[in-house]
């Protein structure tokens, strides 16, 4: 069975309790922040924190990143997109461009599409040859186990929707002049490459879900279920890796 087709997109949170479960969600990660920023508790910087999103076009990315930062301190977290490669960093490794914007020790990134971009829209539409995205598995991995080993927390973001919510999302922002400007041309293409664009996915589930680097799909029909699973995802992510390096999620706090 492949990993998509596990999930299920059923999964459903009242508003009310949507809106509870997010809001003691967030309030952890802000502990848990100024914790790794070295604001509370012993006053170290912690270990850096990368959050990477991929997903579906109109998957729920933007909200799920707004709810992840929305409670954090703006010079505390550094959100950053990646379009399509300009002329200058094509010159370049692909990977290149997105060194600028990995956070350092008690730093905090989020990427709002990756490297994964070379295994995704750029194999299925012949942006890079078969050759290079298929060797680009194996530099993503030593990448990402590299990152891993000099102490960054990994936490990747497959945001998954049904084909028809997918449509249904669509059709809302063709109809809403404030929204329609997230709907483009090439939104259409790709859902007509969907079967395409499913097994890149699935073979980028397989081959780059690691140890120190897992992938996380998250179910994203109902968009406040996936707030609320990103947001304790990442939460989840940071305390398990301070105690894996022997540090306490929860350290007294000087008053």
């Amino acid at each position: 069975m492949s990993r998509l087709s596990e999930v299920d997109l059923g999964v459903r949170l009242s508003k009310s309790e949507g809106k509870k479960q997010l809001q003691a969600a967030q309030e952890r990660l802000v502990h848990l922040r100024l914790l790794l920023g070295g604001q509370i508790g012993p006053g170290e910087l912690g270990p850096p924190l990368c959050v990477l999103f991929e997903g579906w076009d109109a998957s729920g990315k933007g909200g799920a990143i707004t709810r992840l930062v929305s409670e954090l301190d703006p010079r505390h977290v550094r959100v950053a997109q990646f379009a399509a490669p300009t002329f200058d960093e094509k010159r370049h490794h692909f990977l290149w461009r997105f060194w600028p914007v990995l956070p350092g020790w008690g730093g905090m990134a989020v990427l709002d599409r990756t490297w994964y971009g070379r295994v995704l829209v750029e194999r299925v539409e012949g942006f890079a040859s078969e050759e290079a995205w298929r060797r680009a598995y194996g530099e993503i991995v030593d990448l990402e186990t590299t990152l891993a080993a000099e102490g960054t927390i990994l936490v990747k973001f497959w945001m998954h929707v049904s084909p028809e919510e997918q449509l249904r999302r669509f059709e809302s922002r063709r109809d809403d002049p404030y929204k329609a400007w997230k709907l483009t041309d090439e939104d259409w293409r790709n859902r007509e490459k969907r079967p395409e664009y499913e097994a890149a996915v699935e073979e980028m589930l397989e081959r780059t879900d690691t140890d120190v680097a897992p992938w996380h799909v998250v179910a994203g029909d109902d968009k406040r279920w996936a707030r609320v699973d990103v947001v304790r995802t990442v939460c989840e992510a940071i305390e398990s890796a301070l105690k894996a390096r022997g540090l306490d999620p929860d350290p007294p706090l000087s008053t």
